[in-house]
């Protein structure tokens, strides 16, 4: 069931973030064209390898959306990216089906709205999430504790890169060269203008380095009063 008060915080959202609208189509393929793009296998790990220092300097939050193409979204946010994620979470979201929606619409709004209301703790610590995009509830999540593996390698691999979008190789198994599971392993990474409305409100605006002539994504932080 879609939530009205949330549909009508997301409205506002959009009139207010209407300059980074795109004026094309194409989203999740035309990332490939207005990013840096980075490919698969060695290519890509010898780039990190001859990487002396990182891309991006400052502190700028940065946000990455990667998995299996078969599997579901990770969602990671870093205020540093060369450190671990303040926040990680496994979408309720097909990867193939964000492709999708990047792909059939420029603008593109996920919405986490918290399930509890520990006040005590910031916005982005609590734990468990109705997540929504585009206005439609599509499940519940749990924010990670800890990283798994396989987030743990894509994080290090994509250290020195500040924004991108491609596909990484897959996890090796232990002495084995890397084996493709689940379909191949995408990733979207991205600097995000970072909006704190209020101790129970964040957003997350993407910055995209050729102007407000791409794909448009943002991702909010809601928690009930």
């Amino acid at each position: 069931m879609e939530n009205p008060a949330l549909l009508s915080l997301l409205g506002k959202q959009s009139k207010g973030s209407s300059r980074r609208r795109s004026s094309g189509g194409g989203g999740f393929l035309r990332l490939f064209k207005l990013f840096p793009m980075l490919t698969s296998g060695c290519k890509m790990v010898a780039l990190l390898g001859r990487q002396r220092r990182p891309l991006l300097t400052d502190n700028a939050t940065t946000g990455t959306l990667f998995g299996y193409k078969k599997g579901r979204l990770i969602l990671a946010v870093q205020d540093d990216p060369h450190r671990l994620p303040i926040f990680i979470i496994e979408l309720p979201l097909l990867t193939s089906t964000f492709h999708k929606e990047m792909d059939s619409d420029d603008i593109i709004r996920i919405a986490l709205e918290s399930e509890t209301k520990s006040h005590k703790k910031k916005l982005m610590e609590e734990f468990v999430w109705a997540v929504y995009c585009n206005g439609r509830k599509i499940g519940y999540s749990i924010r990670r504790r800890e990283m798994n593996d396989d987030e743990l390698y894509v994080m290090q691999l994509l250290r020195g890169v500040s924004m991108g979008a491609g596909v990484v190789p897959c996890p090796p198994e232990k002495g084995q060269a890397p084996a493709p599971v689940d379909g191949e392993l995408t990733y979207i990474r991205a600097r995000f203008d970072r909006v704190i409305g209020s101790k129970d409100s964040e957003a997350l605006y993407m910055i995209n380095p050729h102007g407000p002539t791409g794909p448009d994504l943002s991702i909010f932080f809601l928690r009930p009063h």
